[in-house]
C-alpha cells in the first residue's frame, strides 16, 4: 500500500470527509456542510518527522505512518492499558518498535489517547487496519455531533 491508495480508500469510503494536508501530514476529518473549521479528525498518514515527533524515523526514503483514533476499549484489546503521556518531544512507553514497517503499534506520541499507528502497511495488514478506520471515523461522527448538538 502506498500513500495515494490509503488516502483513495478513505475518501471513497468515508462520506462527509475533508482532507487537509501540510508539513508533511495529511489529515482526515469527518465535517459535514463544513460546520465547523475542521471537524473531527479520526486517521492521518505523515510522511516526514515533525520537531516533536521523530520516534517512527520518517525521514527515511518511502516511509509513512498511517495513525488511526480508536476507541480506549479496542486500544486496550489489542495493546492493555493506554500508556502515560510522555513528557513535552518524548514518546509513550510501551516497548514497542516504533520504525519497524507493517506492525500495528501504539501511536509513539498519542498513544495515550487510543492513537495506533502502522508504517508502511502491505496490503494484508491494510485489510486488518480497515476496521480500526470505520471505529475511528464512527467516533469522528459520534464526537461532531455530540460538539454541534451542545453548541447550540
Amino acid at each position: 500500500m502506498d500513500v495515494v491508495s490509503i488516502t483513495e480508500y478513505i475518501e471513497s469510503t468515508f462520506a462527509d470527509i475533508h482532507i487537509v494536508t501540510a508539513w508533511g501530514e495529511t489529515s482526515f476529518f469527518y465535517i459535514p456542510n463544513r460546520k465547523l473549521p475542521r471537524g473531527s479528525y479520526f486517521a492521518t498518514i505523515k510522511e516526514k518527522n515533525g520537531p516533536n515527533d521523530r520516534a517512527s524515523n520518517l525521514d527515511r526514503s518511502d516511509v509513512f505512518r498511517l495513525n488511526i483514533g480508536i476507541s480506549k476499549l479496542t486500544y486496550r484489546s489489542l495493546f492493555g492499558q493506554q500508556p502515560s503521556r510522555p513528557h513535552a518531544g518524548g514518546v509513550v512507553d510501551t516497548g514497542h518498535d516504533f520504525t519497524a514497517l507493517d506492525q500495528l503499534v501504539p501511536h509513539p506520541v498519542y498513544g495515550w489517547m487510543s492513537w495506533v499507528a502502522v508504517l508502511n502497511p502491505s496490503a494484508t495488514t491494510f485489510e486488518d487496519v480497515k476496521p480500526l478506520l470505520s471505529e475511528a471515523y464512527s467516533l469522528a461522527v459520534a464526537k461532531f455531533i455530540n460538539r454541534t448538538s451542545t453548541a447550540r
